[in-house]
């Protein structure tokens, strides 16, 4: 991955203006030895346990000294000038706190990619959909998102945000391990009255999967109970039990999907993701904090309703 996507970073940031960090996530290859040797002006920050996603970039984080944060996976190809209109952005809009790029697919350029595609949103129930993504439907590119516009989520796939805000919200949920932490990062940041927007003005390539494949059980665990620890930690308190009860028995349906196509170990990836969840909830609760929790968390009522049942396959027929 560093072979192969290093180069562009290096090509289409400018040294003069920007840092580039590598934070190693206590890896077992030869990676720190082959960017000392390759890219000799690259910092290496090294964490000395894997503590996932979200730990790995709280841990390195601490060692950057600067105004804005640009999480970049390292199976993110980035273009020319994809820094531009993300920094003009911030540096105009001072209550912006969080930006995504447009995000394709690296193996299918004119596709959007799943994580993040043009911007995400979460329905009633906690489910994320993207502009350009719903479930594994992935839209083509027609620049049909080619706008700036305010979005609930950013990908962490390639997630801006200002350091300031980052520190204050006190990083990622290092509980989360993987998967959904950027979901309930900015949600918490939504719930301080931050903006999160999209800029379709810039478009970086992502690989995805690269580290746990769509059809990986465990990737399955980590959404569904992690999308339960932002329903917790996140919801207003009046919708909380109930938000929670129909969120658990809509799982069920989905297990019971699992089960009717043949997926079973995807089956018991879910019923270990709700008994982690038991386990975590007194926990969650705790990390409800004192911040007001904004009833607007979402626009359309249940995603799950309209791709499943009304078969509605794109972003803009939902809105109708």
């Amino acid at each position: 991955m560093l072979e192969k996507f290093l180069p562009s970073i290096v090509t289409y940031s400018d040294f003069d203006h920007v840092e580039i960090y590598v934070a190693d996530n206590a890896s077992s290859d030869d990676s720190v030895a082959f960017v000392k040797q390759a890219y000799p002006k690259i910092k290496i920050i090294q964490n000395t346990l894997n503590g996932g996603f979200a730990k790995g970039y709280n841990d390195a984080l601490q060692h950057v000294d600067t105004d804005i944060y640009a999480l970049v996976n390292s199976d993110i190809e980035v273009t020319e000038g994809w820094l531009n209109p993300v920094i003009a952005t911030i540096e105009n809009e001072s209550n912006t706190a969080i930006i995504q790029p447009k995000i394709l697919d690296h193996k299918n350029k004119n596709k959007f990619e799943y994580a993040g595609a043009a911007g995400g949103f979460i329905d009633k129930f906690g489910y994320p959909y993207c502009r350009g993504r719903i479930f594994s439907e992935l839209e083509t590119d027609v620049n049909q998102f080619n706008d700036a516009t305010e979005i609930f989520w950013a990908s962490g796939a390639c997630f801006f945000i200002r350091s300031s805000v980052f520190h204050e919200l006190n990083g990622f949920d290092e509980d989360y391990f993987a998967h959904q932490e950027e979901i309930d990062l900015c949600w918490r940041a939504k719930n301080l009255s931050k903006t999160i927007k999209y800029v379709g003005t810039t478009t970086v390539y992502h690989v995805g999967g690269a580290t746990l494949k769509e059809a990986n059980p465990k990737k399955t665990f980590l959404n569904f109970r992690n999308s339960l620890f932002s329903l917790v930690k996140n919801l207003p308190e009046n919708k909380l039990i109930p938000i929670i009860l129909a969120r658990l028995v809509l799982d069920g349906f989905a297990g019971l999907k699992f089960i009717v196509e043949l997926k079973p170990a995807h089956f018991i990836a879910i019923l270990k993701a709700h008994y982690s969840f038991y386990k975590y909830l007194p926990k969650m609760l705790k990390k409800r904090n004192k911040s007001p929790k904004k009833a607007e968390y979402y626009t359309i009522k249940s995603v799950v309703w309209q791709y499943f049942v009304l078969g509605i396959k794109k972003y803009e027929a939902l809105l109708k």
